[in-house]
């Protein structure tokens, strides 16, 4: 399999990332240094995570090239004005100490404010000047990408939602299969409700010889998903990174697949109702 994915603007994106949240403080730093250092190239922040300077000094400690890092952060509901996106993301820039982002998303929908359409407006506009090398969302239902698809006439690159063995997002896959769009995984583990011990996941790491944790990791790879994980171990930061010496069965990625619940979201974050400031 390829280690990396092509958006739909053309470029190509790592295929597994490292998520940095809730990494903070010289702790943060240290760990974000050791995953790049471990391999990793996508790097995944934002500004509610409030942890980009420490993204940012981490990359300079690293050492890596900077174009061979493709960094991401993430617009807040507070800033979803045309003028507050662009704003923030001229801040975002100077915490990270940066010159541009990989990819910039809007952080959720916020569809009771909104003004989701504005800031991905601005978006688009910072793309066209290339302060932002590609454009998308986070955690917009199908309504919502299809309300901005029409507003601009431009679709997401990605659109990053949770998704992990007890939320599988079956209707959102099909839907950014449809559109083009790239998904991203938030908390592909499931984080504490992780479903290491169900047989559909135990029984293909006793046979592949690898972790429950690395079989829901490839298992993300072969929905053709991104996930992200985080981890500020670095023993477990390699094996998040490991997955592409080994393939489940088709029955295999069915099986963990069919773990979902439709209450299997981890702290009922529905974009509809779910909205962060």
């Amino acid at each position: 399999m390829d280690t990396t994915r092509t958006l739909n603007d053309g470029r190509t994106i790592p295929a597994v990332g490292f998520g940095t949240y809730p990494l903070s403080g010289e702790e943060g730093i240290s760990a974000v240094t050791g995953a790049i250092e471990a391999g990793y190239r996508l790097i995944d922040t934002a500004v509610n995570y409030e942890n980009e300077r420490e993204v940012g000094e981490a990359i300079r400690r690293s050492g890596v090239p900077r174009d061979e890092l493709f960094v991401t952060s993430k617009v807040p509901g507070r800033h979803h004005g045309y003028d507050d996106a662009v704003r923030s993301t001229h801040e975002s820039l100077e915490r990270l100490g940066l010159d541009h982002l990989d990819l910039h998303l809007i952080h959720w929908p916020n569809p009771s404010v909104g003004k989701f359409t504005e800031a991905w407006r601005a978006l688009v506009d910072l793309r066209e000047q290339g302060l932002v090398r590609s454009v998308g969302v986070s955690n917009f239902t199908e309504a919502h990408l299809e309300r901005i698809v029409e507003e601009t006439g431009v679709t997401p690159a990605v659109n990053q939602v949770e998704l992990h063995p007890s939320f599988p997002q079956d209707g959102m896959r099909a839907v950014h299969e449809r559109l083009g769009i790239v998904t991203e995984s938030w908390s592909p583990l499931g984080k504490r409700q992780a479903r290491y011990d169900e047989p559909a996941v135990a029984g293909p790491a006793e046979r592949l010889g690898v972790t429950p944790g690395q079989v829901i990791l490839r298992w993300q790879l072969q929905l053709g998903a991104i996930p992200i994980p985080k981890s500020a171990d670095p023993g477990r930061q390699r094996q998040n990174l490991d997955l592409f010496g080994f393939q489940l069965t088709d029955d295999e990625v069915a099986a963990i697949t069919a773990l979902g619940r439709p209450d299997g979201r981890l702290f009922g974050g529905d974009p509809d109702t779910h909205e962060e400031m």
